[in-house]
C-alpha cells in the first residue's frame, strides 16, 4: 500500500513536484511518438512565434543551456524542420529559420501536447481547468526572475 502522509498530500509544493513527474512522462511519451523531444516543442514554438532567431537568444528565450540548444537544432535542421546559416548581422552566429515541414511537425507536436493536457487535467471542468492555469502562471510569474 502506498499511502501518502496527510501533511504532504495538503502541501501545494508537494503536489505540484509529483504532477511535474506524472507530467514530464506523459510529455515525453507523446513526443517520443512524433520522433521529437521536448526542446524541439519549445524551439518550434519560439521560432513560429517570434521568427527567426540566434541560437543564443533561442536559448535565453526557452530556457535552454546553449550545448542542448546546439544539439536540438541539429536534430531539427537534419530532419528538415529548421534552416540554419550564417547571420549576416554577426559572422559569428548562426540564424535559425522555421521551415515548412517545421510548421508542420509543430502542428503534430500541439496535438499532442493537446492530449496530454486533456488526459492529466480529466478531472476537471473546462471552467476549472482555466482557472488552474491562471492560477499557476500568476505563481510562476511571481517567481521569475527580472
Amino acid at each position: 500500500m502506498d499511502e501518502t502522509p496527510q501533511r504532504l498530500a495538503v502541501k501545494p509544493s508537494w503536489l505540484i513536484s509529483q504532477l511535474a513527474v506524472h507530467v514530464r512522462r506523459l510529455v515525453s511519451d507523446g513526443f517520443t511518438a512524433a520522433g521529437a523531444r521536448g526542446y524541439h516543442y519549445r524551439l518550434l514554438s519560439a521560432l513560429h512565434e517570434f521568427g527567426p532567431a540566434s541560437q543564443a537568444d533561442l536559448g535565453r528565450r526557452c530556457r535552454i543551456d546553449r550545448s542542448d540548444v546546439v544539439a536540438a537544432v541539429n536534430e531539427l535542421a537534419e530532419q528538415g524542420f529548421v534552416d540554419r546559416s550564417a547571420d549576416p548581422d554577426h559572422g559569428r552566429r548562426n540564424r535559425v529559420t522555421l521551415t515548412k515541414g517545421g510548421v508542420r511537425q509543430l502542428r503534430r507536436m500541439d496535438g499532442l501536447l493537446d492530449q496530454v493536457q486533456d488526459d492529466l487535467l480529466a478531472p476537471l471542468s473546462a471552467e476549472d481547468r482555466q482557472t488552474l492555469t491562471r492560477l499557476l502562471g500568476r505563481v510562476l510569474a511571481h517567481h521569475e526572475p527580472g
